[in-house]
């Protein structure tokens, strides 16, 4: 494949050409990162060296701190994750397609996205307490209502030509909405669910900043005060590699579950 229709737009690669860019990318940035830090440029406390991050990592991993963290943020991600996304579903779904639900649901939606989660922390402790409860709240404020949004725009995108051709052939409003409108908004829907999973983990360390005594967020804030900068690259690579997973498997769930869409 020449270099010009390897860069031209909307346009497949080959898979090895993907592979061999995303490890190049890769190896660039850890590239830089050895020189940096083996090259004397920057100090331990500022950015700790690839074998010391390796270390601090094989460390946790022997006395299983590390799966402790790991298990303790997984439980908080998840349960928040899965709070929001049970309710925000259908709801945004019917959001798209009905005004009246729209009317209802939008002008409170709009309000709280704006709302940083963090501003909200301190009423979370007074009416919830510091427990887990709170770290799972946080979660749960940082996606809802962002979902809401995203998926009303997937569900306002559906051809009003396949609904009013339903209609034609006899479907019932109900008929409408579970054979049609939600079909037809599941691709969406899981792509968006698959960003917002994202945005749990970024409001990860948030939630376990208050009262928390261990999980991913704790340990890279525990680290902070000691100026341990390989605790703290390790907690955050950890981080990336558990996102990427979850990115993975909601790719795999697309593929099985929805085989039929177009756009895979």
């Amino acid at each position: 494949m020449s270099t010009r229709s390897l860069f031209a737009p909307k346009v497949d690669i080959p898979r090895g050409a993907s592979l061999a860019l995303g490890t190049g990318s890769v190896g660039i940035l850890i590239g830089i990162w050895c020189l940096l830090t083996y090259g004397g440029f920057t100090p331990p406390d500022f950015l700790a060296a690839p074998d010391r991050v390796l270390a601090a990592g094989i460390k946790r991993i022997g006395d299983l701190s590390l799966f402790r963290h790991i298990g303790s943020s997984l439980t908080v991600i998840l349960s928040g994750f899965l709070l929001a996304s049970i309710p925000a579903v259908p709801l945004g779904i019917l959001m798209g397609s009905f005004r009246a639900v729209q009317a209802a649901i939008e002008p409170i939606t709009g309000f709280m996205r704006y709302i940083p989660v963090s501003a909200l922390i301190p009423l979370l402790i007074l009416w919830i307490g510091i427990g887990i409860e709170q770290k799972i709240m946080v979660i749960f404020l940082g996606t809802f209502f962002q979902q809401l949004i995203l998926i009303s725009d997937v569900s306002a995108r559906v051809s009003k030509d396949l609904i009013d051709c339903a209609y034609t052939l006899g479907a019932s409003r109900r008929q409408v909405v579970q054979r049609i409108l939600f079909p037809a908004c599941m691709p969406g829907v899981l792509d968006n669910l698959r960003v917002t999973m994202g945005w749990a983990w970024t409001y990860l360390v948030v939630a376990e900043l208050v009262a928390a005594d261990s999980g991913l967020g704790y340990m890279i804030l525990n680290a902070m005060r000691g100026l341990f900068t390989d605790v703290i690259l390790l907690g955050v690579f950890t981080i990336g590699v558990l996102g990427l997973i979850t990115d993975f498997l909601f790719k795999l769930l697309r593929q099985r579950l929805l085989s039929w869409s177009a756009d895979l």
